[in-house]
């Protein structure tokens, strides 16, 4: 049977970074965290997890605020976070060759990252469909709904805490589920919404 991915990032952030489009001094925005899960596509049943913290260069200390808002401590990140090219390497093997989504533009943060770091492409092939159109399709208005908490936006049973990226790749997973038991139809075994 096959299967698709649904992944989500977090990256470093400071108060008000999201506003300023981290352009305040110092801020560069840094994977710190790769969350996905694996669902088989016709039963949107879990099938796998994955999930990498990885150390920032440019600024290795975790803001207060960013602390707070993911949960992911300093410590945490000292004891278990990878490079970027190891993380990103693991989070390939884990796709393989299935196809991959994601709730925006995360895989272009995986993209840019690697070539602001001169590392070059660190994922030539990679490419991941944005699911946020097909809530756009379904008919759902999810502007300004983070990923976190699509579930329970569309009703979904569904209270892990949000920005965590495998609890956030959960939370899309289910909101799809809740809206394709409602009728909609399934994102991956019909794909007409991929191409608008």
């Amino acid at each position: 049977m096959s299967e698709v991915i649904i992944f989500d990032t977090e990256y470093t952030a400071w108060e008000g970074s999201r506003e300023r489009r981290w352009r305040g001094p110092g801020e560069v925005r840094e994977i710190v965290q790769i969350g996905a899960v694996s669902l088989r596509a016709e039963s949107l049943d879990e099938a796998g997890q994955f999930e990498v913290l990885m150390r920032p260069e440019r600024n290795p200390v975790l803001s207060s605020y960013f602390t707070a808002l993911t949960g992911i401590s300093q410590a945490e990140l000292q004891r278990a976070g990878r490079s970027f090219s190891d993380g990103v390497a693991r989070f390939r093997q884990f796709v393989g060759p299935r196809t991959a989504y994601c709730y925006g533009v995360d895989d272009q943060f995986i993209v840019d990252q690697g070539l602001r770091q001169n590392a070059g492409h660190p994922w030539p092939s990679f490419f991941a469909h944005n699911i946020g159109r097909w809530f756009h399709a379904t008919g759902v208005n999810v502007a300004g709904i983070n990923s976190g908490a699509l579930a329970q936006h569309v009703g979904g049973m569904f209270d892990a805490p949000a920005h965590n990226a495998l609890n956030d790749a959960r939370s899309i997973a289910e909101a799809i589920r809740v809206l394709v038991r409602r009728g909609a139809a399934n994102p991956f075994t019909h794909h007409d919404w991929r191409a608008g």
